[in-house]
């Protein structure tokens, strides 16, 4: 697969410079959609709290407690969603993307064994890897390639099809104008049922179907968050360092318990 020129993660600032020649993409610096780099910052910290609470409920705590499992059913579409519309940005690395999120994500997978007692399926940081690859290969056209990693390689990792077609979905959605507003009907101008971001919101029911409840939902309003301007600063490994600490003392609290 062909990558183009620039520096990004799938959960971080993506970096944006002219694509190469082989690159499908425009050659741009402005962002595509409505999302500051600061709205998404305090997205992800809101995420990784209600992460968290999610972890400790279903680790610690017998696997519900009212208020924080149903808090802990936002943050995935969060990630997802912040992490699809960086990887729609012109000039995203798709490749560096990669790399960083299958390291991390092997990095954390033994602590996530540890917290959790079960091997597969593997954590959502490699769900993300595989998604990225899957919008790669899409952006690629390498459609023979994109319907192994949409189809069958999902069975192994969290969140399975539903978490990789949620990121590919949204992927679409922003690379081809979709904003925030839009995802919530805000936006200022009212669109065609065509521009409308269905295969979004169908991926945002099944994953309210397989949680059991509809609390994700409350994603798409959150996400409103992200159009802000804010002093946050951006800490480029906090979140993946945070990720495999915070299963590393889940899984100490486990076994000490």
């Amino acid at each position: 697969m062909k990558t183009s020129r620039g520096d990004g993660d799938g959960l971080g600032r993506t970096f944006h410079g002219c694509p190469s020649a082989q690159f499908r993409g425009c050659c741009s610096t402005t962002l595509r959609g409505d999302m500051t780099s600061s709205g998404r910052e305090l997205l992800k910290w809101i995420a990784l709290v209600f992460m968290t609470f999610d972890h400790v409920v279903k680790a610690l705590l017998d696997g519900y407690v009212p208020v924080l499992s149903e808090l802990g059913r936002i943050a995935f579409p969060v990630f997802a969603l912040i992490m699809a519309f960086n990887l729609a940005q012109p000039g995203t690395d798709y490749a560096k993307s990669v790399k960083r999120l299958a390291g991390w994500g092997l990095i954390a997978q033994p602590f996530h064994v540890w917290a959790f007692g079960f091997l597969l399926p593997v954590n959502i940081l490699i769900t993300f890897a595989l998604a990225t690859c899957l919008v790669w290969s899409m952006q690629d056209r390498r459609w023979l390639l994109a319907s192994f990693l949409g189809l069958l390689a999902p069975m192994a990792v969290d969140y399975q099809w539903i978490g990789v077609w949620l990121v590919g979905a949204a992927w679409s959605w922003f690379r081809t104008g979709g904003t925030l507003q839009s995802l919530v009907g805000l936006a200022s101008t009212k669109p065609t049922l065509a521009k409308l971001p269905w295969t979004l919101w169908i991926c945002m029911g099944l994953l309210c179907w397989n949680n059991g409840n509809g609390w994700a939902l409350l994603a798409l309003p959150l996400m409103q968050l992200g159009r802000l301007q804010l002093p946050i600063p951006r800490l480029r490994w906090a979140f993946y360092g945070y990720y495999v600490a915070h299963l590393a003392v889940i899984g100490l609290i486990w076994t000490v318990s």
